[in-house]
């Protein structure tokens, strides 16, 4: 992996050098207590399936991390929510797993697993991710990352009310959401080309795909929070970038040729949060994407993810940007995964 380019921008962007002799902070890890209704499972999930079935129920998998403060987040904000709380227990039955544990899983078909690997041949990428499983042990919906409460309630009641098969959870967010005609809030960054394929097909960039929505909180925060950090906007300005209305119906061609409105590509790609990025390589495929609340650092990760092609060697995001970060503070650089500022020039100062 090219850990060193992430770290190169970050030194030429400021005169203050990072003193190589210091050792850089770990700063933000937080865990929170899980709730007591959480079910005490043998991670058998056929069986589990079959109880929750009983009692008129579904399985809701909860993998989470020690240390992660969006864990602690929806354990704080989400879980310990009386109304959510509520929901969760008349409608699910919620399991916990450490996707770095050694516990052991039996899948659907009875295949056995540790939690750390479950977790891996599931590609789970970030913390939180929570998997809803219907009848059948199948999908019925997947949350990569943390969800504020309104929208988490969203999607909790999409799969309690078993929606699955007659609309994607976009179209349910939609049919719920108020349209919204305002403007979303522009960079000087953002290509104004329509043609995505096109676009890729006349340079070797990568292309992130950022889906919008006008007057969302999570959406400024992004804009005002996180892309103005200077080592995030250099990644930014190393790729090409393209601003979607989830609402609009202006026309776009998609990076696979593909023309269709920006609210039809949002569907097709099932986009249910706002703001979503998604990541293309120069042949027009997905790599990577972000559909769920970030902070600074795993924001920029996520940028140098694709940048260096990590993807293609590394197929743990979570293995990387602990890697890049152990790389950072070896550069005397502290790493703080729950701020909003990347570097701390009072640390680093001589």
């Amino acid at each position: 992996m090219k850990l060193l380019f992430a770290i190169v921008v970050w030194v030429f962007l400021f005169p203050v050098q990072a003193d190589n002799s210091i050792q850089g902070q770990y700063l933000g890890a937080k865990t929170a207590e899980s709730p007591d209704w959480l079910k005490n499972s043998f991670l058998e999930f056929e069986e589990d399936i079959a109880e929750a079935t009983a009692k008129n129920k579904r399985v809701m998998i909860y993998f989470h991390q020690d240390g992660c403060p969006y864990c602690a987040k929806l354990v704080e904000e989400n879980f310990a929510n009386p109304e959510i709380s509520r929901y969760i227990q008349k409608h699910f039955d919620a399991i916990e797993i450490n996707m770095w544990g050694d516990r052991q899983v039996v899948s659907i078909g009875g295949k056995s697993f540790t939690e750390k690997t479950f977790a891996a041949a599931l590609k789970v990428q970030y913390t939180p991710t929570i998997l809803f499983l219907n009848e059948q042990g199948k999908t019925a919906l997947r949350l990569n990352g943390y969800y504020p409460t309104d929208k988490f309630q969203q999607a909790l009641r999409y799969v309690a009310e078993k929606q699955e098969n007659k609309l994607s959870f976009n179209e349910f967010v939609r049919n719920r959401s108020e349209v919204v005609s305002g403007q979303l809030i522009e960079e000087d960054f953002f290509l104004k080309q329509v043609n995505l394929q096109q676009l890729q097909a006349d340079n070797v960039r990568y292309l992130a795909v950022y889906f919008e929505s006008p007057e969302c909180t999570e959406c400024t925060v992004m804009h005002e929070r996180i892309l103005t950090d200077k080592p995030t906007r250099e990644l930014v300005n190393k790729m090409d970038s393209v601003q979607l209305n989830i609402f609009s119906d202006a026309m776009i061609v998609a990076p696979d040729g593909t023309r269709l409105s920006q609210s039809e590509f949002a569907r097709k790609l099932n986009i249910g949060y706002t703001p979503s990025v998604v990541f293309y390589d120069k042949r027009g495929v997905e790599v990577h994407r972000i559909d769920g609340f970030l902070k600074t650092f795993h924001f920029q990760s996520s940028l140098a993810y694709v940048l260096e092609g990590a993807y293609q060697t590394e197929p743990s995001f979570q293995r990387y940007i602990s890697a890049r970060g152990e790389s950072l503070r070896e550069q005397g650089f502290d790493t703080d995964i729950w701020g909003y500022e990347s570097f701390h020039p009072e640390k680093n100062a001589q």
